[in-house]
């Protein structure tokens, strides 16, 4: 059986992240999501938000599994002995940044491979970081996340306007 690890902080999830797992469900027989939950990083929202939004998102594919995780993505490759991880990148930033940290995951356990993909274009500007800064100001989200996150996006930056 091929699985694969896709993790993330997923906060918010995009239309980008779920580009990749579609892509990866026609590549492998088990996809599974990771949410990362990193105590040194400020998140919009919890982790059970994310894991429901994600698990909704993501129930209509049988192969795609979702997990929480709070400790290095190696040791959760250990656990379910999977040591492939695959990683969206939208540019050369994204690539220099995950080629370091596929590096370091190495490093860690030599039996970790990254499989890089590249996003379709279309969703090559979406950053959860620019997607929160929209949805603060009012901005259309529309084309970036899928409803139920957008609704999520509003009801946390509802503003009583």
């Amino acid at each position: 059986m091929q699985k694969v690890i896709f993790p993330g902080s997923f906060d918010p999830v995009t239309n980008g992240h779920l580009n990749v797992i579609d892509r990866a469900t026609k590549l492998f027989d088990k996809v599974e999501v990771v949410i990362s939950v990193n105590p040194q990083k400020k998140y919009l929202f919890t982790v059970e938000e994310r894991f429901e939004m994600m698990e909704a998102l993501t129930s209509h594919y049988e192969n795609v599994h979702i997990s929480v995780w709070d400790k290095l993505i190696v040791d959760f490759a250990k656990k379910i002995d999977t040591f492939l991880i695959i990683r969206g990148v939208r540019s050369m930033n994204d690539f220099s940044y995950e080629f370091e940290l596929s590096l370091m995951n190495r490093g860690l356990d030599p039996r970790i491979k990254t499989l890089y993909m590249p996003t379709d274009s279309k969703y090559s500007l979406i950053h959860s970081s620019a997607i929160k800064e929209l949805a603060y100001f009012g901005g259309n989200i529309s084309k970036m996340v899928p409803p139920l996150v957008e609704e999520a996006l509003r009801a946390k930056f509802d503003r009583g306007s």
